[in-house]
């Protein structure tokens, strides 16, 4: 444990940050399952609604630093490329 005044006020900052990007790490990881799960019962019209929220949230979390801007736009990408495939196999 620290000593210092400005190392133990570190910590708590610390604490709070892991927390929030916990957080959020968590949230994405359940809109991303959620547009797998549209995907994998053919529900097309949800998994578009699903990708567009999907997109919404990664770049949030990219923009405030929780993942890294490339890693989101990599992520989105990949989405889409499924959604458009799924939309060419049921069509």
């Amino acid at each position: 444990m620290a000593n210092i005044k400005s190392a133990k006020k570190r910590i708590l900052v610390i604490n709070k940050k892991t927390a929030r990007n916990r957080r959020v790490k968590n949230h994405l990881k359940a809109i991303l399952k959620n547009f797998e799960t549209a995907i994998e019962t053919g529900n097309l019209e949800v998994a578009k609604e699903k990708l567009v929220l999907a997109e919404k949230e990664l770049r949030k979390a990219a923009s405030k630093g929780i993942i890294h801007k490339n890693a989101a736009s990599r992520k989105v990408s990949r989405l889409t490329k499924r959604l458009n495939s799924a939309v060419k196999n049921a069509g």
